[in-house]
């Protein structure tokens, strides 16, 4: 049995640590490895974990934020905050491992455990809404599989819940094992097993079998023999085994699947009889994500009649929250499909770090099967709603109306979403972020719909957890010490301005840099205050530069001059940056300025912030020779000017290609520019990931007769006749007219679908003869199987272009999980 609580001088037993604990009586509730994301401190314990960035660095900004219990692996901290409660022990990762297998063993409940290549967190939500109603049910929030999330997930278990449904990811060997003892799973389930993640293995025998340690213990084990091939059937694990299958002998043999109106109908042998079951999906992914959990059910004991009432009933997972822009000048935080606290705690910390607008609002659905009592549960979230800063609440739902006394802010509720809805022209929404989260019942995608901009169908969707790890991955290829200035400009490359700045604000990244003074003006009112560095300042922004603390890049005589002489006189060592031209003669004092330059700098009135020069060529081997000449003259007149100064600026040198090739020349910083957004030409591996993805849909469907011809000039011509469909996407939108006549291709159900005629200001065609197009299908012009590398190799450009290029007339949506 789990005692009632645990305290830190309990949790320094069963970690074996060395402790340090002056108060060892105080109480622990929750784990944290953000300082960033505090929901109670006064119960919160800190691990200090070593991933990209060293965690021992934020323990500061966790006890200013009044975290008082730390677990670290370095022991100078506990001299230096001698009122905090630290653990010291060797390895803080698996500290947190150990602590929450701990807590696992202490809890005798099922627990289903899933891992696999794809589907993991599909099928998780797939079966907590099918078992939903016969258990308790505490599972992984979002994706929360990794060496981390696991056991912060597993954390979650409390005596009333029944049933636990964890997922597993890993990226190398050596890792399940340690997610096995945390997890350590009754069921183990393996979804599609296939080349995702397939770096850290030596081959795909060797993935496979590091994921089958998940279930080494697990009483029932439920899988398809198609995924574990090359394995023998009596070395698989599990006390008994369940199986599935399209094509062999399996305990579930599909024989039959047919697409019936968007859903999909499927027959099955199951012990010797026909059974069959509806699944409300079609896309093939679905359908075998679907087939997992119907061969889950069948083999916890229901009966097919009641898998297929169940089965029936799925309704889409969305694990990702959307930010789009709103009506009256709002930005919509989307999270209308799920309601339960540990995802409203992450969507929380997600409308916590949007700074463009001054007031925050959540309109908030009744939350079921917590555990817990309404009042404990609804108490919990008020105190979360305040930490949170959040400015007001619209509640929605019998329940939470019921305890509106409980929340301390501008509040109002309704008992259903339709109430809403009529009154939804006297709620006055202006200049707000709004996070919309509700369970499904609630239908709150209705009222998305509603506060949504409506802008034609035509969308770039940013993924900025894919921009995140891509940060983090540059991050992981500099030396300690090394500081990080992030280029944002030109709309940042296409993705965005305040949306792609608040992330990296929240990342603590040193340094933003924009083009111009207008980009950097628009960031500061949007709530950006880190240091910005403008680019090309222009005198006639001047006063707003200074007004909203902006720093000049000074590339040459003239333009420090002007500066200067606008400087007002009461401003002292105001931060401008040295732009130096080593070889890309484009902008940049030269080695014949430097003698003028010195005496102007021997001024209070400004401060070298960096010296930085701009490499022409780090990306090619061939030039190697010219980027070493470039390295070694700027190192020349640095020197130079550093010497003359009292004090050491940054030094800086390095750009995307330059940071992987150059590793030697990190010097004080670095400069982070289309690398964030997935693409470096220096780069051959799969470290980057994909963040943006470019899609339309299909207006109309067209058959045309032979030798009939589509477009302007009828360039587009159809010998044999055949299907065309004209879709959202033309030049005004980014989408250049050299695609047109076949150069460009579009992705339409996983098929590619060249361009037929001319590509027009809103819209194009494309040849779709022989595929199965329907209007209102959608279309991706780039992902991350038609890359916008692609792309540009298709109208011989470059990347940039292509990126850049994206009209602000599409509409933005950005996700983040």
């Amino acid at each position: 049995m789990i005692p009632e609580q645990f305290t830190i001088a309990h949790i320094a037993e069963i970690l074996k640590a060395k402790s340090f604990l002056p108060t060892p009586n105080s109480v622990i509730k929750m784990l944290l490895i953000d300082s960033r994301t505090i929901i109670n401190a006064q119960i919160t314990l800190f691990f200090a974990i070593a991933a990209q960035r060293d965690g021992h660095i934020f323990i500061a900004d966790a006890y200013k934020n009044g975290i008082r219990n730390f677990v670290i692996a370095d022991p100078t901290y506990a001299e230096k905050y001698p009122d905090a409660n630290f653990l010291l022990v060797q390895d803080v990762i698996k500290a947190l491992q150990n602590l929450a297998a701990h807590k696992r063993k202490l809890n005798d409940l099922k627990v289903i455990g899933i891992t696999g290549s794809n589907g993991k967190t599909i099928v998780k939500e797939w079966l907590y809404q099918l078992l939903a109603a016969d258990y308790n049910i505490v599972r992984s929030p979002k994706s929360f599989n990794s060496q981390i999330g696991v056991p912060l997930s597993v954390w979650q278990i409390e005596p009333e819940h029944t049933l636990g449904i964890f997922e597993a990811g890993i990226s190398k060997s050596g890792e399940m094992q340690h997610l096995a003892e945390v997890i350590n799973p009754t069921i183990g389930i393996l979804t599609n097993v296939r080349e995702a993640h397939a770096e850290g293995f030596a081959n795909g025998i060797e993935k496979l079998k590091e994921k089958l340690l998940l279930f080494n213990n697990a009483e029932l084990f439920i899988y398809s023999p198609e995924y574990v091939s090359g394995v023998n059937i009596d070395d698989l694990p599990g006390k008994n085994k369940f199986s599935w299958s399209l094509s062999s002998a399996a305990d579930l043999k599909i024989t039959f699947i047919e697409p019936i109106e968007g859903r999909s109908y499927i027959r099955a042998i199951y012990q010797n009889e026909e059974i069959e079951c509806l699944i409300p999906f079609i896309d093939d992914a679905a359908v075998e994500n679907g087939i997992i959990c119907w061969a889950t059910l069948l083999a916890l004991g229901y009966t097919a009649k009641e898998a297929d009432v169940r089965l029936e009933k799925l309704t889409q997972v969305s694990m990702r929250l959307e930010l789009i822009n709103g009506v009256d000048n709002c930005s919509i935080i989307d999270d209308s499909y799920s309601a339960d606290i540990s995802s409203l705690a992450i969507a929380l910390d997600f409308l916590n770090l949007q700074n463009q607008h001054p007031k925050k609002t959540i309109i908030l659905s009744d939350i079921y099967e917590t555990g817990k009592s309404s009042e404990v549960l609804y108490r919990e979230i008020a105190a979360l709603l305040i930490q949170k800063n959040v400015n007001r609440l619209i509640g929605i739902g019998s329940n939470i109306s019921s305890f509106a006394d409980l929340f301390e802010m501008d509040k109002c509720f309704f008992e259903r979403t339709q109430s809403f809805i009529e009154q939804l022209p006297a709620i006055h929404f202006v200049n707000e972020t709004i996070l919309i989260k509700g369970a499904r019942k609630f239908e709150f995608e209705r009222i998305s719909k509603l506060l949504t901009q409506k802008i034609h169908d035509t969308v770039l969707e940013v993924n900025l957890n894919a921009l995140t790890n891509n940060l983090q991955y540059y991050r992981s290829q500099l030396v300690t010490g090394v500081k990080l200035m992030v280029m944002v400009k030109a709309f940042s490359y296409g993705s965005g301005s305040f949306e792609i700045a608040n992330v990296l604000q929240h990342q603590k990244v040193d340094y933003l840099a924009v083009a111009y003074a207008d980009e950097g003006i628009a960031l500061r009112k949007a709530g950006i205050k880190m240091p910005i560095m403008v680019m090309s300042p222009e005198p006639s922004a001047f006063d707003a530069m200074i007004k909203h603390q902006l720093e000049p890049e000074i590339y040459n005589l003239q333009i420090l001059k002007s500066f200067l002489h606008f400087l007002p006189v009461d401003i002292q060592h105001y931060p401008i940056h040295l732009k130096i031209d080593t070889g890309m003669h484009r902008l940049g004092f030269e080695q014949d300025d430097v003698k003028e330059l010195l005496p102007i700098l021997n001024t209070d009135e400004l401060k070298v912030m960096s010296i930085f020069t701009h490499l022409v060529a780090s990306a090619d081997q061939v030039h190697d020779e010219f980027t070493t000449q470039q390295l070694h003259s700027f190192d020349e007149i640095y020197k130079q000017i550093a010497d003359f100064l009292t004090y050491k600026p940054i030094k800086h040198a390095l750009n995307t290609s330059g940071i992987s090739r150059w590793k030697n020349a990190q010097m004080d910083m670095v400069r982070l520019g289309i690398g964030l957004y997935g693409f470096d030409s220096a780069l051959t591996s799969k470290n980057l990931q994909t963040v943006a993805v470019l899609k339309t849909t299909v207006t109309q469907i067209k058959v045309l007769k032979a030798g009939e011809t589509v477009g302007y000039s009828r360039k587009g011509v159809m010998p044999q006749g055949g299907t065309i469909a004209t879709v959202k996407i033309g030049y005004a939108d980014g989408y250049n007219r050299a695609f047109g006549n076949g150069v460009g291709k579009m992705l339409i159900n996983g098929k590619l679908a060249p361009t037929i005629g001319s590509i027009c200001m809103d819209m194009c065609m494309l040849d779709v003869t022989g595929l199965n197009v329907k209007t209102g299908d959608e279309v991706i012009v780039f992902n991350n199987e038609q890359t916008i590398a692609d792309l540009a190799k298709q109208i011989n450009t470059i990347p940039y272009e292509i990126l850049t290029n994206i009209s602000q007339r599409v509409k933005r949506v950005y996700f983040y999980e």
